[in-house]
């Protein structure tokens, strides 16, 4: 057993984020080797990496899972979470980023950015998490740092703060010359560690001008730098240091790291770089939460009432864990822990430092830490757990909304209960997976964000030992939406059956949202005057239209991107109610709706298709032929990358297509683009 000692400014939680296949694994795994943590070098390709544990991810060589493993450097406990990079499983990426103090975005030095780095860049953006950028696989042909870094500053606009220059090029890289302290390291091949020397002679003037550069851009965003600049014309390395590490705090600036993760060689400098620049949870604001109604700080105090939050859990049939970042106090083993969410009261039966899939036993854990605890019985992903004696909760993170489904079935229909735990286990493990069964034909619906998510899913349920599972086709969450609106709508809700009345009158106008088609969302509101409908019979007049939007006039699908304007209306002195106005508010939506001219939306996906340049024609009329919209097309390393939009629905089975068509060498990302008029069926009025 440990007991954890390490102070909070000694701890940086991060995450390492990037596209599919940029080499987000390997980077985690170098850095478990240059730290000590492990002793033998993982490789994605053969199956045998620290946080690609699950057999899914070996079978496919991506990380579906969000993984926590923990190692030390230069005194510094470092909490990182290797996360996946297929679109199909970024909720992951979203409920770590809720809990992490600063991440490493990978990018492949021949792509670039690529458009999932562009979404995860985006999530990293909305959650404020300081970020430093390693380009990596710099020992490939046609790699280039400028153009990495170029992509960088046009697709998601930071101040790229460039750090090192590369020595050599493609095969021939070696090392880097570091541009703040002005030194190389070069690293020979098979050695673990860097060589450290002067700048190289031929790189001589480059560094010196690129050195240049870095303070001038430095001294332009920051004041201290800048005094100094103009008082000795130059910027010592210790000011530098210091201005880098500010600047990505608070994000007016992005540190910019080379190196190839495969053949280890970049990563000490980056795991200093972390050390160096990325926070400590000293460093981040104090979290905040809610308790009656007000909201509340709490420092990342050892000292103070005990609060965490659930990000993760991990159910199995031999146990239960939930991964919990500890914002502040202390929590030990067979603490008494309060679920706010839920009212309940937890156990907490041990404390675990994780590995992936092992863990080492601790005694307590501190504010700062990411630890998984068991015992808890009930918490879900995005719960809060507190001191029974300062309750705080605080916000979780959003679970985005599924965009396709399947019908799934036990095959023997003794197996119906076992089905309905296995895919109770599954959605309380990822709140981003949806279980419902359809009022209309009986069947069980698994939703979830793409195609590649469900067939994971299912592929749990049969090897946890769950019973044989049928599937049937996926279908995507279509939307009903108003292509013409009607004006001065009356609806009168009138019931007498011998008891108190219902009475509502109401006057509505509806429209569409927006002048695109495929807006999306609903926006209700008054212009009644003189009192004609009360305050309160407004807001049950909302509550009903919103009651409404659930099933639409075409098919029963969900209404969005609509505007509706209650505009009259009356009232009777006994019989009006709020519960009258509310039914008002939704039948009377329910007929409006039937007198527009209304239509079917459906979810579009951005595509983006990479094949070698003989095969573009094929694929281009593949494309079309899903009614797909090629939105541009570009030359990048040898090979031809297509950019279209695409309804989901026709993406099924495009893998296995595509693979054909380009005799394997085709790949394929997709990331959500909202919705799009169907062409079926046509507007009706």
């Amino acid at each position: 057993m440990r007991t954890n000692t390490t102070t909070l400014a000694a701890i940086r939680n991060l995450g390492i984020l990037a596209h599919v296949d940029a080499g987000k694994t390997t980077v985690t795994e170098r850095i478990l080797y240059a730290t000590g943590t492990t002793h033998k070098r993982g490789e994605v390709h053969d199956g045998t990496t620290v946080t690609d544990f699950d057999p899914r991810e070996r079978d496919r060589g991506i990380t579906i899972f969000a993984a926590a493993v923990s190692c030390d450097w230069d005194g510094h406990r470092i909490n990182l979470i290797d996360t996946p990079g297929h679109v199909d499983f970024a909720d992951e990426v979203e409920r770590s980023l809720r809990v992490l103090d600063g991440a490493v975005a990978v990018f492949d030095a021949v792509a670039g950015v690529e458009p999932q780095s562009e979404s995860v860049w985006r999530q990293a953006d909305r959650h404020g998490v300081p970020r430093i950028a390693f380009v990596n696989k710099m020992d490939r042909a046609g790699a280039d740092l400028d153009r990495a870094v170029e992509s960088v500053r046009q697709r998601l606009h930071p101040v790229p703060l460039v750090v090192q220059l590369p020595v050599g090029a493609e095969d021939g890289f070696t090392g880097v010359v570091d541009l703040v302290r002005m030194r190389s390291l070069v690293w020979a091949d098979g050695a673990g560690t860097a060589v450290e020397g002067p700048v190289p002679e031929a790189l001589g003037e480059e560094a010196v001008r690129r050195r240049r550069a870095l303070e001038e851009t430095v001294a332009e965003l920051h004041p201290a730098a800048l005094e100094e600049f103009c008082d000795r014309g130059t910027v010592s390395a210790g000011t530098l240091a210091a201005t880098l590490r500010e600047l990505t705090r608070t994000g007016d600036g992005v540190v910019v790291l080379c190196g190839s993760a495969y053949r280890n060689r970049g990563i000490e400098p980056l795991l200093d770089a972390v050390v160096a620049y990325l926070p400590s949870p000293l460093d981040v604001r104090a979290v905040r939460g809610v308790h009656e109604g007000t909201e509340q700080e709490r420092a990342a105090d050892p000292e103070a009432p005990f609060a965490g939050l659930v990000f993760k859990v991990h159910a199995s049939a031999t146990g239960r864990l939930a991964y919990v970042r500890v914002y502040a106090g202390t929590i030990e083993k067979g603490d008494t822990v309060w679920d706010p969410g839920t009212g309940r009261t937890e156990r907490v039966a041990r404390i675990l430092r994780v590995m992936a899939d092992r863990h080492d036993r601790l005694d307590r854990a501190v504010a700062g830490d990411i630890v998984a605890l068991a015992g808890v019985k009930s918490a879900r992903a995005g719960a809060t757990l507190c001191d029974p004696g300062a309750p705080l909760l605080l916000e979780p993170p959003v679970a985005p909304e599924p965009v396709v489904s399947v019908a799934v079935e036990a095959r023997r229909s003794t197996d119906t209960g076992r089905l309905s735990t296995a895919l109770a286990r599954l959605a309380e493990e990822d709140p981003s997976l949806v279980v419902r069964t359809d009022a209309e034909t009986g069947q069980t619906v698994l939703s979830g964000m793409g195609e590649l998510h469900l067939e994971v899913a299912v592929e749990k349920i049969r090897r946890d030992g769950g019973p044989e599972v049928s599937v049937g086709r996926p279908r995507v969450a279509y939307r009903e939406t108003v292509v013409e609106g009607v004006t001065g709508f009356v609806f009168r809700h009138v019931k007498q059956d011998g008891g108190a009345g219902q009475f509502a009158h109401v006057v509505l106008d509806v429209e569409p949202l927006g002048p695109e088609a495929g807006a999306t969302g609903f926006e209700f509101r008054s212009t009644v005057a003189g009192g004609a409908v009360p305050q309160e019979y407004v807001r049950a007049v909302e509550a009903g239209c919103r009651d409404a939007l659930a099933e639409g006039p075409l098919e029963g699908h969900p209404v969005t991107g609509l505007r509706v304007t209650l505009t009259d209306g009356s009232t009777h002195v006994k019989d009006s109610s709020d519960t009258a106005f509310r039914t008002a508010g939704r039948l009377g939506l329910r007929q409006a709706l039937r007198a527009c001219a209304t239509a079917l939306l459906e979810p579009v996906a951005e595509v983006t298709v990479t094949v070698p340049e003989d095969a573009v024609g094929s694929v281009l009329g593949d494309l079309a032929a899903r009614r797909g919209r090629v939105g541009g097309s570009e030359t990048r390393g040898g090979a031809a990358v297509l950019t279209a939009t695409v309804p989901l629905a026709e993406l099924f089975g495009y893998a296995t297509r595509l693979r054909s068509r380009t005799q394997g060498r085709g790949t394929f990302t997709t990331r959500p683009a909202g919705y799009a008029p169907a062409p079926r069926p046509a507007p009706v009025r």
